[in-house]
């Protein structure tokens, strides 16, 4: 019988997370290439946006439901508590990802409806399946650890998640330049998939099966007896918040929140226009014909740059410690957005796609600040809340609703503000990045007694 003092060896903490590497693979291939695939389909560049309501729609949803069907399952030994959902979110998003690829292909009438075209609609409600999907496999992986390890080792078994995380993201981000390099075209007919983005998800869905077996039949999870005796679990005695604690956590959530909303809204418009900013600026892009090479080449290189920002993100956020300890976690936050905004605005005028690493690079530095420090304000805010749990699920919809939000205004920027260049819509994310510094100092960052 387990209890909060057993430890776990590193290959027990490692077969829990381990199929989140492949989960991470698909994300990654759906942030990179999201535009770029409806971009060809023939997607006008006003409604690129629309299409990146879905991903956090879908998350601000799924996870939490996940979370509390979840955790009221029981399915025996085999299928367990998360398990069960690990693996059929994994089914569907290996079909998913077989069939979003190849939306140019199927044989649609032409007529569009609410000015997409058959094709663009086929690939959205895919996405939609891809991204609620992504989001069932995704969310276990963070529960069986809170479920499985004890407080000693948690620290240990989310740096592994977050190594396997990473290195996810790295080959999902350049699969499609590698097996351009291997031979695979990189171009195909007006509205049709280039061979070299279909093989990135279909090795990539094969990747993400497999991963996900791996930790399924590697790992055994509690039954609830287990769970309970591991978890302590008994009548909840928590004294109630008081109304001086309910200010404090209402005045954390909307100060943070604020600073949350900028920094996703800017991410969003990076997701969203990088393929289309880095063809105009970096390969001569007419802006006009997405079946060409400088079209394709620059969603090869936007996988290239994301890889950049993932290492950049590292190396920040090794970093991100010793800044702390020189000037806080305010000041660190304020920093590593200034810096990511630099990043941003510099797109606007570079126009080698090998200096574009560096503003990649940059750009890092605030992602790196945004998943790790807003985490640290926002419990340091609410530490000793009785509802501790329940707000920490209420944060999601910080990350989840600025997203939506940006992509509802993407077009009317791009158009009314942007003159149809996207790569000033990567100015615009810079200055929310600015925006985002600035509301920093309204965070009151203070522990509870």
């Amino acid at each position: 019988m387990e209890n909060k003092s057993t430890n776990r060896s590193f290959a027990q903490l490692f077969n829990l997370s381990f199929g989140f590497f492949g989960v991470q693979i698909a994300y990654a291939l759906q942030s990179a290439n999201i535009s770029r695939i409806f971009a060809t389909l023939g997607a006008d560049p006003h409604q690129l946006s629309f299409f990146w309501i879905l991903p956090p729609l879908m998350g601000m949803i799924v996870q939490p439901l996940i979370g509390l069907l979840s955790d009221k399952t029981w399915l025996g030994p085999i299928f367990g508590r998360r398990k069960f959902y690990l693996l059929i979110g994994a089914i569907i998003a290996v079909a998913v990802m077989i069939l979003l690829p190849n939306a140019g292909n199927f044989t649609f009438e032409q007529s569009a409806f609410l000015g997409l075209n058959a094709a663009m609609w086929f690939g959205l409600f895919s996405l939609m399946f891809l991204d609620t999907s992504i989001n069932i496999a995704m969310q276990p992986f963070k529960m069986m650890v809170g479920d499985m390890v004890n407080e000693e080792q948690k620290g240990t078994a989310y740096a592994i998640q977050s190594a396997l995380c990473n290195a996810g993201s790295l080959v999902g981000y350049l699969f499609p330049i590698f097996f351009t390099w291997i031979g695979l075209a990189n171009t195909a007919p007006d509205g049709v998939i280039p061979d070299s983005v279909k093989w990135s998800f279909y090795i990539g869905a094969a990747i993400l099966i497999l991963c996900v077996l791996y930790t399924f039949f590697a790992v055994r999870e509690m039954d609830p007896k287990e769970y309970a005796e591991f978890h302590g679990i008994k009548e909840n005695t928590a004294k109630a918040d008081s109304k001086d604690d309910n200010k404090r956590i209402i005045l954390a959530f909307l100060t943070i929140g604020l600073v949350q909303f900028f920094c996703w809204a800017a991410f969003m418009y990076m997701w969203t226009y990088s393929n289309g900013a880095i063809a105009s600026q970096c390969f001569g892009w007419d802006g006009v014909n997405t079946a060409a090479s400088a079209f394709q080449d620059a969603g090869n290189w936007v996988g290239v740059c994301f890889a950049i920002q993932a290492v950049g993100s590292l190396i920040w956020a090794a970093l991100l410690p010793a800044i702390e300890h020189k000037i806080g976690n305010k000041g660190a936050y304020i920093l590593s957005l200034i810096v990511g905004g630099i990043g941003f605005i510099s797109i606007f005028w570079v126009h080698d796609p090998y200096v574009l690493w560096l503003s990649y690079a940059l750009i890092g530095a605030a992602w790196a600040a945004m998943l790790a420090l807003p985490f640290t304000l926002f419990t340091n805010a609410i530490e000793g809340s009785s509802k501790m749990g329940t707000l920490r699920g209420l944060s999601n919809c910080t990350i989840c609703l600025p997203q939506i939000v940006a992509a509802l205004c993407g077009g009317l920027l791009l158009k009314g503000c942007c003159h149809d260049s996207q790569a000033a819509m990567l100015v615009v994310a810079g200055i929310l990045l600015f925006l985002g510094a600035l509301s920093v100092f309204l965070i009151q960052e203070k522990k509870s007694n």
